[in-house]
């Protein structure tokens, strides 16, 4: 198969927007991608594009031009952008298009989602009692893994302090404020152990990338960032998942992060030593504590050391979320995982300003993960 890469990479701010809508949002993201990339808008062939809130986000042709491509909606929950990328890469892969688009834009209401849990099949007794929540489930889930694995909370104050001071340089964030562990640590607690600086919010924002054929690159960029692998995998029976609300009886179950993990270092023929920087989901604190063990860049347990040594810095052995995460940018969910690759892409082109990691990675790694249980992991190389 032809390898896909990316060619141009297009981000409007994540935050507040009254007044505009998603789809402008969308754009003005695509715009810029298209300009990154030295591409016209009549020369993409096709395209996927995800949101959560807009019924019909393919509309934006619209507002780009009526050249009848065919643009493909896609909805997968906090993997939306995730599954984007990967369907606009396969398309590239298998020959159908050679300059293909993906598209994520969203535009959420202040709070945290609301849904009847019959359309997830659970029964009414789950939302009732709160436990369809996705904070008291992240809150319950990180407090049992605490306990487990002997970290403290301490830790998460720094994780979250580390991703407000990121998002602090990125000037398309959300909270640009920087907070000190001690200042999160103050803060109301939510959700037992999470606090309110500890987690993420709904807000508005979109992203777009260009791929186009690899053979082709030399023709708009000299340097292209490739797509090595790409994975999605949904929960199997017996894991702990928001809307899988039991523990496992007997062995343990791995999550789906753990299988998308897997499976798409295998594609990539690469292991976690080989990651030069990362962007995880951290839908709040405790789901970066977690999703460091899960995605295979340590061990359970080893998060304690690593934060409070300062490996997962900008300038430490493993930065994550580099740009703020989600704790700094918020998360429109159509958005938040091409948000995840349009910083992989400028630190792999080593041009991210006052968030460059020193000497500029050569292999950059994005995870999302969400309800129903669902995670997308993707490996870019320059």
């Amino acid at each position: 198969m032809t390898a896909a890469v990316i060619i141009g990479v297009g981000l409007h701010p994540f935050g507040r927007f009254p007044g505009k809508p998603a789809l402008d949002m969308g754009a003005d993201a695509v715009r810029l991608a298209l300009a990154d990339a030295g591409v016209n808008w009549p020369q993409i062939q096709g395209g996927y594009i995800g949101s959560y809130e807009v019924a019909n986000p393919d509309a934006i042709v619209g507002r780009l031009g009526l050249t009848g491509i065919p643009l493909r909606g896609v909805f997968n929950g906090c993997a939306t952008a995730g599954t984007a990328l990967a369907l606009a890469a396969r398309a590239i892969e298998t020959g159908e298009h050679d300059l293909t688009v993906a598209i994520g834009l969203d535009k959420h209401p202040r709070g945290a989602f609301a849904a009847d849990p019959s359309v997830a099949g659970i029964p009414s007794w789950y939302g009732q009692t709160g436990l369809f929540l996705t904070t008291h489930f992240f809150g319950m889930k990180i407090n049992r893994y605490l306990h487990e694995h002997g970290i403290s909370h301490a830790t998460l104050a720094r994780v979250a302090s580390k991703n407000f001071r990121n998002a602090a340089a990125n000037e398309k964030a959300w909270r640009r404020t920087p907070l000190t562990p001690e200042d999160i640590l103050a803060s109301p607690v939510l959700n037992y152990p999470l606090r309110q600086f500890m987690y993420c919010g709904p807000n508005e924002g979109a992203a777009a990338l260009v791929l186009c054929r690899a053979d082709q690159a030399h023709r708009y960029t000299g340097k292209p960032v490739r797509v090595r692998s790409t994975a999605l995998r949904s929960r199997r029976l017996g894991a702990f998942e928001v809307q899988s609300p039991s523990f496992p009886v007997g062995e343990p179950v791995d999550s789906p992060t753990v299988d998308a993990s897997r499976a798409a270092y295998e594609l990539a023929g690469i292991g976690p030593e080989d990651v030069g920087v990362a962007q995880l989901q951290d839908t709040d604190a405790g789901s970066e504590i977690i999703h460091m063990a899960e995605n295979g860049l340590c061990k359970d347990g080893e998060q304690e050391r690593l934060v409070a040594e300062g490996a997962t810095e900008i300038g430490g052995r493993i930065p994550v979320n580099t740009d703020g995460g989600l704790l700094g940018n918020g998360e429109p969910i159509g958005a938040s995982g091409l948000r995840q690759i349009h910083e992989i892409v400028l630190q792999l082109r080593g041009a991210a300003g006052t968030r460059q990691i020193p000497g500029t990675p050569r292999v950059g790694y994005t995870h999302l993960y969400g309800a129903p249980g669902a995670s997308a992991v993707t490996i870019l190389s320059t």
